[in-house]
């Protein structure tokens, strides 16, 4: 079945699947409905949306999933900055999931991302389904928030290894991120309904999202 699969960058034909898939994705599995399409709608228009880094997965001709990146940056103890990146939304239609197209869709994403010249990725997620991608805890690579402390779902990938060696940074994602549930909660309002549900799926991100690995 995969020899089907075509990894490609995103046109704006495609922009209207990709929200819908990010939708049917992230409904319901974090919080009661989901914020995630109305980020992707968002992001494209961004300073720090990275085209070159939003890819499409096809299966038999039809998009299936989508990876997208933008930009973010690592300040370290001297406060110099260093441009790395963070990926998200990353989705694939529940029909396909489990079935290692996120995984095709990532690895091809790092292959690119060293391409254009950038070392180091940083996701918050979670550690079940990234660990085997490469990441690894925030706190191994000195990285944290700027809180100075260490969130249990924010992972860290060298592109390069040893790359973060010698410093302590703290991580500024791009202004994109954030937010605004209402105006999420708005948009949502204008597509097909689907019913919010409360899920454990939810409580699990909660405890995640809210947890910190010891200093």
């Amino acid at each position: 079945m995969k020899e089907n699969v075509i990894i490609r960058n995103e046109r704006k034909e495609d922009w209207e699947i990709v929200e819908t898939i990010t939708r049917q994705s992230f409904y319901n599995l974090y919080v009661p409905g989901c914020v995630e399409h109305y980020l992707v709608h968002n992001m494209r228009e961004h300073e720090d949306f990275i085209s070159e880094l939003d890819f499409v997965l096809e299966l038999n001709g039809n998009v299936i999933g989508n990876i997208m990146y933008t930009k973010a940056k690592l300040i370290d103890e001297n406060k110099n900055k260093k441009d790395i990146l963070t990926f998200g939304p990353i989705s694939i239609h529940p029909a396909y999931q489990r079935m290692g197209y996120g995984k095709m869709l990532i690895e091809h994403s790092f292959k690119a991302a060293i391409q254009l010249g950038y070392d180091t990725i940083v996701i918050f997620g979670s550690p079940a389904n990234y660990v085997s991608r490469g990441f690894k805890s925030c706190k191994k690579y000195n990285v944290c928030i700027e809180n100075g402390k260490y969130p249990a779902a924010m992972m860290v990938k060298e592109l390069v290894p040893h790359v973060l060696d010698g410093h302590k940074w703290i991580y500024q994602e791009s202004p994109v991120m954030a937010i605004s549930e209402e105006a999420a909660a708005h948009y949502d309002s204008t597509l097909e309904p689907i019913e919010k549900k409360y899920l454990s799926s939810q409580e699990e991100f909660y405890i995640m999202s809210h947890s910190f690995v010891e200093e």
